[in-house]
């Protein structure tokens, strides 16, 4: 038993371990972010009609909701429920990034795991219900099966490669920025290796896979593709929002649509606001980014490749004006591999063994320093750039005594409810079980003023209290940043069991 138990992998063991830790600990104590209460809503919908109805306008693939909606179904409406699928995936970066062991050493890519276990950004978003983490995974796995072609030539390197891309493209419009880098990266390794050549220099290995095994990955793949965009072959019409979706995308892209960061522009159009986030939070990355020069130099030339690729990626993100901080992972993680790699091979060249770790550790420690203060002391708090379209704990103001009837007493999932809002998600996940709730706009108003809750504008109290003629508690709450302070006004005659004290409003006598 005890050699049995020796022979396994404690180290890559104890990093998936403080990777799950980070990333499942207190999961639902942060209220739903906005885009988390879009997905929610998604997935609602395809408990009503059965499928996903693909929206080139949305940008997002069909993957993550297909997911949230099996998450959903199992364990029901919980934030906890609605974010496992990141979760989960974000636990799959890490391991993904062992496979590394075959090229860069066991050292190397135990670094880079545990850089990416710890890091703040891939903690923060993998405790989101948003894509990129799936993006992230994907992207690992081609970058493993490209060096397994180029180094073994093997079958199932072949299918990581296709599959993958597969499934970048079921995740988010995005994947063909890395696609092409991936393609370009090779192109401009291709040039370097004439001018300066690699050492040792990598010859591309003898392929062992067949004809019929690139024609079964690649069937495989197109029938994936289908299967999910079609609405799991419901209607094949949506298939057209592959392509339509880029109309929209590079027009936000271009835009920005109030997502850009003008405050790091650097010359022209190359905006640093991404190594700003590197350098606030993720120091292994930014030193990853800062050894890329060191391969210019004759070097290993997958190492070049990552680099290149990495840099690449990297850049056209930095000259595209559309910037939200979640996507930092998706270029981020790359500079993992070259931080291990980097410093594995200083050990070579200064004789010491424990070299490697002698640098990371600390940079590691920052790291995990600060993922805990930011995912469980400030995960609500505007002033961290990862923070970005949140919505407050006071929502609770408004949801807590909703949640808190119906719970204790089923047959309030019937209650009328209003929302008189202009922004309301995450509202409609969040309230989802509640099939007599409305959202109105200003030019949509109500015609019925007897809801036994509402949510307004507090600047607009005026505006609904002329409507009511039931006494009503008032609780002010603060939706996110981006929003005025907001009322929710509960019935007294349906909350008084749960809110205690005189209602707030009284209508004036008829």
């Amino acid at each position: 038993m005890t050699a049995r138990l020796s022979k396994l992998p404690w180290p890559e063991i104890a990093i998936l371990l403080v990777a799950i830790l980070l990333r499942f600990t207190l999961l639902d104590a942060k209220p739903a972010h906005f885009d988390e209460g879009v997905n929610g809503w998604f997935a609602d919908q395809m408990t009503a009609t059965g499928f996903y109805a693909y929206d080139p306008t949305n940008y997002h693939g069909p993957l993550h909701m297909y997911a949230v909606f099996v998450s959903q179904t199992l364990f029901g409406r919980e934030i906890w429920a609605l974010r496992l699928p990141a979760v989960l995936v974000g636990i799959l970066c890490v391991g993904a990034l062992f496979l590394y062991r075959d090229f860069f050493g066991k050292t190397a890519s135990r670094i880079a795991a545990l850089a990416l276990a710890v890091s703040p950004g891939f903690v923060f978003f993998s405790r989101y219900s948003i894509h990129e983490s799936w993006q992230v995974f994907f992207s690992i796995l081609i970058l493993w099966g490209l060096l397994g072609l180029w180094t073994h030539g093997n079958r199932a390197a072949l299918y990581a490669v296709i599959l993958s891309s597969a499934g970048m493209v079921l995740t988010k419009e995005t994947y063909f920025i890395h696609l092409a880098c991936f393609m370009l990266a090779a192109m401009v390794l291709w040039a370097w290796q004439h001018a300066i050549a690699s050492r040792p220099a990598l010859a591309i290995a003898h392929q062992r896979w067949t004809a019929q095994d690139a024609w079964g990955a690649t069937f495989l793949a197109v029938f994936t593709i289908v299967f999910f965009y079609s609405g799991t072959f419901h209607d094949f019409r949506l298939l057209a929002g592959l392509v339509e979706t880029y109309g929209a995308w590079f027009h936000t892209g271009i835009k920005a649509g109030g997502h850009e960061k003008t405050t790091y522009d650097i010359l022209g159009p190359l905006n640093g606001y991404w190594i700003m986030l590197l350098a606030r939070y993720e120091w292994p990355a930014l030193l990853g980014l800062l050894a890329c020069v060191r391969y210019v130099a004759p070097s290993d030339a997958r190492l070049r490749y990552i680099a290149i690729m990495a840099g690449g990626t990297l850049l056209a993100y930095s000259l595209i004006p559309y910037k939200t901080p979640w996507c930092v992972i998706s270029m981020a993680w790359p500079f993992y591999l070259i931080f291990g790699s980097v410093l594995v091979e200083a050990t070579t060249r200064f004789r010491l063994r424990s070299l490697p770790w002698i640098i990371a550790l600390p940079l590691l420690a920052f790291s995990c320093f600060q993922s805990l203060r930011l995912n469980f002391f400030h995960a609500t708090d505007d002033r961290e750039p990862y923070v970005y379209v949140q919505t407050y704990p006071d929502i609770t103001q408004l949801t807590s005594p909703i949640l808190q009837l119906a719970k204790s007493d089923p047959r309030q999932f019937a209650m009328a409810g209003a929302i008189l809002l202009e922004s309301v998600y995450p509202l409609p996940w969040i309230l989802g079980d509640f099939p007599r709730v409305g959202y109105y706009k200003k030019d949509n108003m109500p015609t019925q003023w007897d809801a036994d809750f509402f949510a307004i504008e507090k600047s607009r109290e005026a505006e609904l209290e002329v409507h009511l003629r039931r006494p009503y508690f008032k609780r002010h709450f603060h939706l996110r940043s981006a929003q005025d302070e907001c009322t929710a006004y509960f019935y007294q005659g349906k909350f008084s069991p749960v809110i205690q004290g005189s209602p707030e409003f009284v209508p004036s006598a008829p």
